[in-house]
Order: structure tokens, then sequence, then C-alpha cells
């Protein structure tokens, strides 16, 4: 892969960039990291590539391999990863972020809960990919995967310096590109035509100058604009949020098994719709050939009926039952091995009974460690926004997770003397997964309250003089 450093070296003619922005695309294209990513989004959109390439094969008696074009060969693919992946980003993020400062939601998006929702889509992309990419853009935050955007790392620091967005919406459409710097970007547009000789070329040309981040414009003619003034950022506004510290794909260590697990299922498959078929067992009739048999069960299928042409032959009808008992315990046994090394919660560990919830802490400690490791990375990724966006805040998240309600709303109640009631009812809201109703509750607790205060307690003072003694014994009279 390409460099900041190598950018650099290219100059600023316009040629050269755009030169220099093909051979990006193309390198990166040829990387592991790309390669895997391509592959992992397709498992995270339930397409199992490995699985629907694989083909059944057979040997001859020469022992040469050809494939398998008799057998049934169905091709079920699980989607155990696309589960693990949704699982621990609503585990952390579900919620969506929680702010000192209520007026930062609002800072970091135009649209109500904007950034949560492009938070989530980041978290996700970067699970799959190794990898994603946030772009604040003045007021908004823009997220790229690692399928369309390049980026350039600086040799000395391992700092993102800059980085290459490209998109194609059809091959027979323009190749677009995007490349962002330090102090702007600049936008490329290839285009394909025909020379003298009927040849299909393509040729790029600077679709806009590199403008500033941050412009001021004013209307011009009807749908142009005149740029006056313009301002970049501090730092580079492409901030990278990495899946782990291994920055790696949480699909590594985990294919091979998926694959294992769907080619027994679809093996398993096809030995029950083999196992259906009767097989026919002809006595007596050796002369019959290859195509003769193949004639006979034709027959029988289409019919349901067969006359055996030579005297004394017989056909006797066999079935063959498969075996089931093996393979549901291997299937049963990699599930199980799957959710262990993917480190995630398997609910139907605590589906059944009544589960305590020190067991049902036990069961998520897997998916704490996992997403602890993750949560640093979001930190990491949220502070550097918000450093570009201007905002001082913290963000803290809190976790999606399935507990005991009444024993955890007992262990609140237990603890009521020492806590204030403010606390108490934001929490018992909170288990009950009302915590965005508890200011209101609060209120009419609030109201409640003052109703039932004694009348005598809840009258201002009458501080005018009242007609009888006072504590002389003088009678009063009002006037």
């Amino acid at each position: 892969m390409l460099t900041y450093q190598d950018f650099l070296a290219v100059g600023d003619r316009d040629v050269d960039r755009m030169n220099f922005v093909r051979k990006a695309i193309n390198q990166y294209k040829a990387s592991e990291m790309y390669k895997n990513a391509v592959v992992a989004d397709l498992y995270y959109r339930k397409r199992n590539p490995d699985i629907a390439e694989f083909t059944k094969t057979i040997y001859t008696v020469t022992g040469r391999q050809i494939p398998d074009t008799y057998s049934t060969n169905y091709k079920v693919g699980r989607a155990f990863f696309p589960y693990f992946v949704l699982q621990e980003v609503q585990y952390l993020l579900g919620n969506g972020v929680t702010w000192k400062d209520k007026g930062t939601a609002d800072r970091l998006g135009t649209k109500k809960a904007e950034f949560d929702t492009q938070l989530q889509e980041a978290a996700c992309m970067a699970l799959w990919g190794a990898c994603s990419y946030g772009f604040w853009n003045l007021d908004h935050t823009d997220v790229f995967s690692a399928l369309e955007f390049i980026p350039l790392f600086d040799e000395d620091n391992g700092a993102l310096r800059g980085g290459i967005r490209y998109w194609q919406i059809d091959t027979g459409k323009p190749f677009r590109a995007t490349l962002y710097e330090e102090d702007g970007y600049t936008e490329y547009v290839w285009n394909k035509r025909k020379n003298e000789a009927k040849e299909v070329t393509e040729y790029g040309e600077v679709l806009k100058e590199k403008r500033s981040y941050i412009i001021s414009a004013k209307g011009a003619d009807v749908d142009e604009e005149k740029i006056y003034d313009g301002e970049n950022y501090p730092t580079f506004p492409i901030v990278p949020l990495w899946a782990n510290k291994s920055h790696q794909s949480e699909l590594v260590g985990l294919r091979e098994q998926i694959f294992v697990y769907d080619a027994i299922k679809s093996g398993f498959c096809d030995t029950v719709e083999e196992a259906s078929y009767i097989y026919w067992a002809i006595s007596n009739a050796s002369g019959m050939d290859e195509q003769a048999l193949a004639e006979f069960v034709s027959r029988v299928k289409r019919v349901h009926a067969a006359v055996t042409e030579d005297n004394g032959s017989v056909a006797t009808p066999h079935q063959i039952e498969a075996p089931t008992a093996s393979r549901e315990q291997l299937l049963d046994r990699l599930e199980r091995d799957l959710f262990k090394d993917a480190m995630a919660f398997d609910p139907e560990h605590i589906a059944s009974g009544q589960t305590t919830a020190t067991q049902i802490k036990a069961a998520y400690n897997p998916l704490d460690m996992k997403t602890n490791g993750f949560e640093y990375c979001v930190i990491e990724f949220v502070n550097a926004i918000l450093e570009l966006a201007g905002v001082d805040d913290e963000p803290t998240f809190t976790r999606s997770r399935t507990i005991n309600e009444s024993e955890e709303i007992q262990s609140v109640l237990s603890a009521a003397e020492y806590l204030d009631d403010e606390y108490v009812t934001r929490k018992i809201m909170t288990i009950l997964g009302d915590g965005d109703q508890a200011e209101e509750v609060l209120k009419r607790k609030a109201a409640d309250e003052i109703t039932r205060i004694p009348p005598q307690f809840n009258q201002e003072p009458n501080n005018e003089p009242q007609e009888g003694n006072n504590e002389s014994g003088d009678v009063i009279e009002n006037t």
C-alpha cells in the first residue's frame, strides 16, 4: 500500500496526482486488508462465499478428481457472523451515547440521533472490515467503509494524514474519486470514450479543484455558487475506527469454522435428500447395461411402475435411512465452539428456567471482555470527532443487557435507605427499560407529594390580627 510520503513525492501536477490516485486504488485492491474486507462484507450480508463456491468432487478409477454432477449439492449458509457483529454493536451502542452536556448531540448532527446512527454504522463497518472511517463534515459525520476508502498513513508515526474515497455505480458509468488532504479535497472523474480506431479508452480529469473543508459561499447565477472564503480543520478531518487493537476483521479465526459448519449442514441436507430416494435391486438381470438401468429408473419415476423384460427378473425397492445423530451432535459442538471463539453471548444458556442475576452476569462475561476492548477504540474515535467539532464533552455508554428484572429491582430497593429518591426512581425505570420516562415520573411523584400534605400545613400563614384574647387576656377586636 502507498503511504502519505509516497503522495508527497508526486508533486502538484494534476496529471501526476490522478495517476497516483488510480495507482493507489489498484494497489489497495490487491492488499490483504481489502481482500479480507470483501469476504467479510459478503459474510456480513449473509452471502457466505466459501460454501457458495464449494463444489463436490469424486475420483475416477484412475484417481482423477472431477466435479460430482450426479449427487445433490445443497449450499446452506448459517448467519453466524452478522449475528456476532450486530450483537456486539448493539450491546455497546444500542442505547446511544450519553453526554454530560445535553446540547452535545445537537452539535454533532443536524438530525435527531444522527450521530448515534452514524456511530453504529461505523462500528458495524469496523468489525467486519477491520477499520471504518468517520469524516467530520462541518456539522455532521459521514462514514466510509474499508471497501471505499484508501488510507494514506504517515510512515513516521502511523497517523492518518490523507485518503482517497472512490466509487462507481456500474462498470459502464464514470469512475469517481475524491482525494482528501489536510488542507482540502479534490474531486476527480474518469470517463470512457472511443478513439479513431473504435477502441474504448479511459481519460481522467479534475471534476472540482481543491477546496477547503469549511467554505463560505454566496449565490451567483442559477444553480451556481461562488466561494469567497474558506478554512480547514486543525488536523486531518477523517478519523479511523479500528475493530480491535490487532487491526483485523472480527471474521479472522471464525471463517474456517463457519465454513465447516456450513459444509456439514449442507452435506446433512444432501444425505437426507438422497436417503429419500428408492433404490432398485434387479435380480436375474445381469445382461442389463448402465443405459438400460437408467431407462428402468426413469420409467419408474415417470409412471411409478415398470415391467422387467427378462424372464425371472425381479425388481425390489430399497430405501436407505440417513444417519442423523452423529451429525446433529457435531453441528451442536461446532455452534458452541463458534460462540466461545467469537466471545459472543448465547441466549440459549439462560432461556429456560428462572436464571439468577449472577448466572446472567457470568454468561455475559466473554462478551464484556470483547466489548471492553472495542469500547476503547470507539472512545478514541469519538474523542477525535469531538476535537474536530470543537466540542468539550465526554462520552459514556450504557450496555443493553438481559437481566432478571425482579432480582435487580429488589437489590435497588434493599439499598434505597442509603440512596436518594431520584436515584432509586431513575435506576428502577432504567431496569424496566423506560429510562427516558424517569423525568416525567419524578415530576408526577413531586406533584403527588404536594397534594398529600395536610391542608393546615399547606396554607400560607395569615398575619392579620384576629378577634379573641391574647396571651395576657386582653380582648382583641378587628377594626
